[in-house]
């Protein structure tokens, strides 16, 4: 197919020469290229009689991985597109921002849908979530634990709430 035509001749090694930064963004794209997401997310978001340059699901995609490898920008696709005998062809920003725009309500809905499919069917090629556990014991299956840690920080601040400023204007008698 041509969605993972990019990886046809990908291998990776611990060492060698041709070594490339980023590596684990590739093998997140791999993975959702064979979990399927890819394409489910470009029938998502197809439209009829319309076929841009850069596949929309594969956009998506892209942008899924550059955020999971550290991007705090749309312009931080660039790491990905900059690697192009890694990743093949990788839309510019603009394209981003331009594929991000077409989205609304019924595309989230298509997204989210597609999403669920292919997490309901890894869930199935892994057998199924594991036995939920909390306070050493087993819950059983069907029941998902979030084990949530945090950290109360307590914000002090001298100055006293609820008491207006006190006035500066005064009054003055002059005598000419």
């Amino acid at each position: 197919m041509q969605l993972t035509a990019w990886s046809r001749d990908l291998r990776v090694t611990a060492g060698g020469s041709g070594v490339v930064s980023h590596v684990g963004a590739a093998l997140l794209r791999l993975l959702a290229d064979r979990a399927g997401l890819t394409v489910a997310l470009s029938a998502g978001l197809a439209w009829a009689g319309w076929w841009p340059v850069h596949d929309r699901g594969r956009v998506l995609v892209d942008l899924a991985v550059m955020i999971a490898d550290g991007g705090e920008a749309i312009a931080d696709i660039d790491v990905l597109r900059h690697q192009q005998e890694v990743f093949g062809s990788v839309a510019s920003d603009t394209t981003v921002w331009r594929a991000l725009d077409e989205i609304g309500a019924v595309q989230l809905r298509r997204i989210a849908k597609a999403r669920a499919k292919v997490r309901a069917r890894m869930w199935q090629l892994f057998g199924g979530p594991p036995a939920a556990r909390a306070a050493g014991r087993d819950i059983g299956t069907g029941v998902v634990v979030l084990d949530v840690d945090s950290t109360i920080v307590i914000a002090h601040s001298d100055r006293k709430a609820s008491q207006p400023p006190a006035s500066t204007a005064t009054a003055s008698t002059r005598s000419w």
